[in-house]
């Protein structure tokens, strides 16, 4: 079951495509972060999502936002496909210790060895906002975030 709104983000150090360790707590206190949980890349869902966060990536990379996008694949998975995407925003690894990260956010399928589709909003104090899980073929309303986000700016 995901972390629900209002409980304290757990923190994470994960590498990102280009091997640079990234933190969740290296934003406290300067951003709030959007952070994207999703299966695997290469597939077409999670591609069409990552796509439209690239294309509107103003909204979502920012003085007072970052986005980050987790899966368990491995570095060099992401790297060629943020490459082969133009995805110009932090692709992390949650593959060693496998799905670590998704786990602690309640999102990681046992079965299928991958994180579902979570996305939890995060403010710069490090509390979860606002959160959605879909399923694993259902792909997230971009639209939903944006007012999200929204919200934040009114605290």
């Amino acid at each position: 079951m995901a972390i629900e709104v209002g409980t304290e983000a757990p923190d994470f150090a994960l590498k990102d495509n280009h091997g640079r360790v990234v933190r969740l707590s290296g934003f406290r206190g300067e951003k709030n972060v959007v952070l994207l949980f999703y299966p695997f890349a290469f597939t077409s869902v999670c591609a069409g999502e990552l796509g439209e966060l690239r294309d509107n990536l103003p909204a979502f990379v920012n003085d007072d936002t970052q986005l980050l996008a987790v899966s368990t694949d491995s570095i060099h998975t992401l790297r060629v496909f943020a490459e082969q995407e133009s995805l110009e925003y932090p692709l992390l690894s949650d593959f060693w210790k496998h799905g670590e990260a998704s786990r602690a956010y309640g999102v990681f399928d046992e079965e299928k060895g991958c994180a579902v589709r979570g996305t939890f909003i995060i403010d710069k104090e490090g509390v979860v906002r606002w959160t959605v899980v879909n399923a694993l073929p259902d792909a997230r309303d971009l639209g939903e975030y944006l007012e999200a986000l929204k919200t934040l700016e009114a605290i």
